[in-house]
């Protein structure tokens, strides 16, 4: 496992191995982003959205219709104005 120690101003080094396996370079930022179990996952923020070319490649068949997006965001929408205890299971 990697550590790194934080300062009295909250800061830390990340460590050399950790950067190189994000790809972070000086001036570049990070984001934590909360997961499920209760921690936390470092993420790089990427200055390009060219640097995301290629990463969603294979996952669909074929691309959604611009109408097929506006009705899975009503219905995410409509979902989530329900309260808690009338929602449907998935």
């Amino acid at each position: 496992m990697t550590t790194a120690t934080l300062t009295s101003k909250g800061q830390i080094t990340m460590p050399q191995v950790v950067r190189q396996t994000l790809g972070l370079q000086t001036g570049d930022r990070v984001a934590f982003v909360a997961d499920n179990a209760g921690g936390y996952k470092v993420v790089a923020l990427r200055k390009d959205v060219k640097a995301l070319r290629g990463r969603f490649a294979g996952r669909a068949k074929q691309a959604p219709s611009v109408d097929d997006m506006a009705a899975a965001v009503q219905a995410e929408a409509v979902a989530r104005s329900r309260p808690a205890n009338v929602r449907r299971a998935k």
